[in-house]
């Protein structure tokens, strides 16, 4: 056999859906992960410039971005590894592997592991989809806002008072009620949306949000991939059993 049929053959066992998953899934992650955290810094930092002055007003809510973030770190380092594993698992249950070794039999341990991969990722993936709804709600909040700003700006706009025009962040409950000043009218609410750290904050949590939705299809894929090599462990073990009798 030639090189070039070599290489024919070793492309044909490459387990295609779970590659694809895995660069998706590693993008993904990427995005949300890094874009999620520095936007979170950005909208601690807005509420603490506009709309809450004093530090025990907000303290709780700093623990929890911190908190966050802390998180986010070791969702980066799980779907890293997660998806290595995955892609072997791919690689494992290939033709290429079989070829390879001609005696290739099953174990009830490998086809138990297989279906574990299974349960986990279908898992994972409905839990996935709460974080991506989840990663939806500040765009929404950053999006109201901007759209605020430019009604204020717009020449259509026939406004009597700017400064009756005001956005209060504390009816989402991100901040108490009882915190100073709590909202942000006028000319004020302009300057807000002129920030560097809004401009920054919204663009990066629409990021982080399609690296959620990324990540989601991401696991559809897997759920696909390693329903698909159970099914291929699960008959390679029925055709093991034939064999003996």
């Amino acid at each position: 056999m030639g090189c070039f049929e070599c290489c024919i053959k070793c492309l044909g066992g490459v387990p295609y859906a779970s590659l694809v998953a895995t660069i998706l899934c590693f993008c993904g992650m990427a995005l949300f992960c890094g874009c999620g955290h520095v936007a979170l810094t950005g909208t601690l930092t807005i509420l603490e410039n506009h709309f809450s002055r004093i530090t025990t007003d907000h303290a709780t809510l700093s623990d929890i971005i911190q908190l966050m973030q802390y998180v986010i770190y070791g969702i980066a380092c799980f779907f890293f590894l997660y998806g290595i594993i995955l892609l072997a698992e791919g690689f494992y249950t290939s033709s290429a592997v079989k070829e390879l070794h001609s005696e290739f039999k099953t174990t009830v341990c490998g086809r138990c592991i297989s279906g574990m991969f299974v349960l986990l990722t279908y898992v994972l993936g409905i839990a996935w989809l709460g974080v991506f709804g989840f990663s939806a709600v500040p765009v929404f909040l950053f999006y109201n806002m901007r759209s605020t700003c430019a009604a204020m700006r717009s020449p259509m706009a026939n406004l009597t008072s700017a400064d009756s025009i005001c956005v209060d962040v504390r009816q989402y409950g991100i901040i108490p009620w009882n915190a100073t000043p709590g909202k942000a009218c006028g000319s004020t609410l302009a300057d807000i949306c002129n920030t560097s750290e809004f401009y920054l904050s919204y663009h990066l949590f629409i990021v982080a949000c399609a690296g959620a939705g990324a990540t989601v299809v991401a696991l559809l894929i897997y759920m696909m991939a390693t329903t698909y090599n159970f099914a291929v462990l699960k008959f390679k073990s029925r055709e093991d059993c034939c064999t003996k009798f």
